[in-house]
């Protein structure tokens, strides 16, 4: 089992995930952040520090977003780790609770 970053994330991409996380596993890219399955060493720690609630454990998955499976392991072999918190983009407030958003992923 790993973590997984979901949908809720995208245009959001706040990074206070990334302060706590042992390993730095996760990478970012334009507008989202994912999680390197192989990587994870499942500590929980990043799952309640995300402010959108974007951070599942892959068998906790809300329906609807298992894809996020896929796209966290294929782009975290393309994008460049993260570990240190960034600012948020400045619209990420307007974008925290809107759904529908893969479409806006870019990769």
């Amino acid at each position: 089992m790993t973590f997984v970053v979901t949908e809720a994330c995208i245009k959001c991409k706040y990074t206070d995930c990334v302060d706590v996380c042992p390993v730095d596993c996760f990478h970012e890219g334009p507008n989202f952040l994912v999680i390197d399955p192989d990587e994870c060493i499942d500590c929980t720690l990043c799952e309640p520090e995300c402010p959108v609630e974007a951070i599942y454990s892959e068998d906790e998955l809300p329906e609807g977003q298992e894809a996020f499976i896929k796209l966290n392991a294929e782009l975290s072999q393309t994008w460049p780790v993260i570990s240190d918190v960034k600012p948020a983009p400045e619209d990420a407030d307007e974008w925290a609770n809107k759904s529908g958003k893969l479409d806006l992923l870019e990769q």
